[in-house]
């Protein structure tokens, strides 16, 4: 995105004031005045571009203070390495998740809405602002209160619903704000009834496309009321299986779909290629923008580049977001078949890559691929292991699985790819945190929750043909015929684990399907060791490798091994049940006595209500 949204950097401009630091002296950076705003529309759209900064999400979808949700949360990649992760570990305590807040402050979540209330109090009291672009501002600033909701009710269940801003002077205003638990229910609601006003309100596509790209649309606003109902409708809110809540996520997302539909959206032809397109992305709803400006005010480059991309230089990756193999073993065939299931592809762990699901390569790099990184057109990657030590960089900041994931990883064959092994901080790659496929993906699994199964296939297969796998004789894009209800739901969550690998849904889907157990318990993961054979191997093979066949080198001299993941030092994993709803942080329970701890953690909350 080649704009970011700067509250009062922009009003300085647009202001014409004699410095920056003038302003920046005298003005509360959190939010405009209400009297400097009022009647003027475009001051309330740099107030409200204040609202954008805060709360949107992070690459990877991360918004949450726990930072809860990448690769090493699921078996994308577990957690490789030394660090401690408590959540995997098992040793959470009642101070660990404190996205809900245990101090004033104008960063967590509850300072983050009452920024947000702030600004639908001060906006909606605006006598002399046009009805028009007042209720398009508004609109916008619902959505986000229903985002920040959300973030918070997916972590506890139900919280303290605020929704005017509250005083924050003295001892009566003080007991004001001790106010007690919504249930569940009544957060999801409040969610739904902000979205709907969004959808109201919002423009299906804003005029001047590039000006506002980013900006939130009646579609953006329309799939998120769509995830949130599928999130209340999914085991971990609905143990009980309630038919009502599965045909309100039904609407919802049939709805987010017709919507979107109309406006011009659908899935991006390559799937390898859609995160390089801003402007006219077809397969983008929610996205978070980034640009490529160095050293200026308005810099806000994405840090997923220079982490993700191998360490061949200590300035040129992080090597992080590496694969494990339960991932790359996840990958069906071109078939659209599991591996081993397949009778047209057969499968080996030896010929791993071999006749893969084409979404394999544009996501998983691995010892012996192409992969054209830094702008060298034919760049192979070796990561095998020859004489004790991996051939990868010289046996330093090596990868930890022999893989590397190379999804939204900008290379020579995308259009205007300046980076290389000196610029990667600089990425401007925008985060999608919805795309047109999730909202296919979560009209599958609500049609699934209310029986329309022919739906479900429907929307299966187009993510499956955009992906490249074949049709098949039977046109089912090697779908099971004829399945029953549970099997469609599995079917959906496997496709969503590779469709979405690295986008941080994965942890998210095993924890409201209350898998995560059932996943992970008592597994560190499997390894693969790749390594060059002793015997038979030519004496220049380092140097005619690049010209072989992959499938002549993987036969004729390297050995693969599977074996349990010896990397991580941490025990196996153990996640609790108690997990699927955290505890409310000691700090915020000292704060306010009206506040209960949930029923899991030693109080008496239900979030199931």
């Amino acid at each position: 995105m080649k704009k970011k949204y700067i509250l009062w950097s922009a009003l300085c401009s647009m202001l014409a004031l004699a410095s920056c630091e003038s302003v920046l002296d005298k003005t509360d950076l959190g939010a405009a005045s209400p009297d400097l705003i009022a009647g003027d529309s475009v001051l309330a759209n740099i107030a409200l571009n204040y609202v954008y900064n805060q709360n949107l999400p992070d690459w990877g979808g991360a918004t949450a203070v726990s930072g809860l949700g990448g690769s090493v949360y699921s078996e994308e990649s577990y957690n490789q390495g030394s660090s401690a992760n408590k959540y995997l570990e098992g040793t959470i305590t009642a101070t660990d998740v404190t996205d809900f807040g245990t101090s004033l402050s104008a960063t967590n979540n509850y300072g983050k809405i009452r920024t947000i209330n702030s600004f639908i109090y001060d906006l909606g009291s605006d006598k002399l602002m046009d009805n028009g672009a007042k209720n398009r501002l508004l609109a916008q600033a619902y959505f986000f209160r229903a985002w920040r909701y959300f973030e918070l009710v997916k972590l506890y269940g139900g919280v303290p619903l605020v929704l005017t801003p509250q005083d924050a002077v003295g001892d009566e205003a003080r007991e004001a704000t001790f106010i007690p638990r919504n249930s569940t229910t009544q957060c999801y609601t409040q969610m739904a009834a902000d979205l709907d006003t969004a959808i109201k309100y919002l423009p299906t596509v804003w005029q001047s496309p590039s000006a506002n790209w980013g900006r939130i649309t009646r579609g953006a606003a329309a799939a998120l009321k769509g995830r949130v109902l599928l999130y209340a409708a999914s085991p971990q809110f609905n143990a009980n299986d309630v038919a009502s809540k599965w045909q309100s996520a039904y609407d919802a997302n049939k709805q987010a779909f017709d919507v979107l539909t109309a406006s011009g959206s659908k899935l991006f032809a390559d799937y390898g290629k859609m995160w390089f397109t801003e402007v006219g992305n077809t397969e983008a709803v929610f996205i978070a923008g980034y640009n490529t400006s160095v050293g200026d005010q308005q810099k806000r480059n994405n840090g997923y580049e220079a982490s993700t991309r191998p360490k061949y230089s200590t300035s040129s990756g992080g090597g992080s977001n590496i694969p494990s193999w339960d991932l790359v073993k996840a990958f069906p065939m071109k078939d659209g078949k599991k591996p081993g299931a397949s009778t047209k592809y057969t499968y080996s762990d030896q010929l791993f890559y071999k006749d893969r699901d084409p979404r394999f390569e544009k996501t998983i790099a691995y010892n012996g691929c192409t992969w054209p990184m830094t702008n060298v057109t034919n760049n192979r990657l070796w990561t095998y292991v020859a004489a004790g030590k991996s051939v990868e960089n010289g046996n330093v900041n090596i990868s930890n699985t022999g893989f590397y994931c190379r999804k939204a990883l900008q290379t020579s064959d995308v259009a205007g790819s300046t980076l290389d092994a000196s610029n990667t901080i600089y990425s401007g790659t925008d985060w999608m945190e919805i795309r047109f496929a999730e909202v296919l993906l979560n009209l599958a699994e609500a049609a699934t929750g209310v029986g329309r199964l022919d739906e479900a296939y429907t929307q299966l297969k187009a993510v499956r043909a955009r992906a490249g796998i074949e049709a098949g004789t039977d046109g089912l894009y090697g779908l099971k015929s004829n399945m029953t209800r549970d099997e469609m739901f599995t079917a959906i969550l496997d496709e969503r684990q590779i469709e979405f690998a690295f986008e941080g849904k994965r942890f998210w889907d095993l924890r409201r399907w209350k898998l995560l157990e059932k996943t992970f318990n008592g597994s560190k993961g499997t390894k693969v060791a790749i390594t060059l054979k002793t015997t038979g191997v030519p004496a220049d093979f380092a140097t005619t490798r690049d010209g072989m066949k992959l499938d002549d080198v993987y036969t004729n001299y390297f050995t693969v091994t599977l074996t349990p993941n010896g990397l991580m030092s941490r025990p196996a994993i153990t996640w609790k049940p108690e997990y699927y709803f955290f505890p409310i942080p000691t700090g915020a329970l000292n704060n306010n006595p009206l506040i209960i701890q949930n029923n899991s953690w030693g109080g008496s909350f239900d979030p199931l209500q």
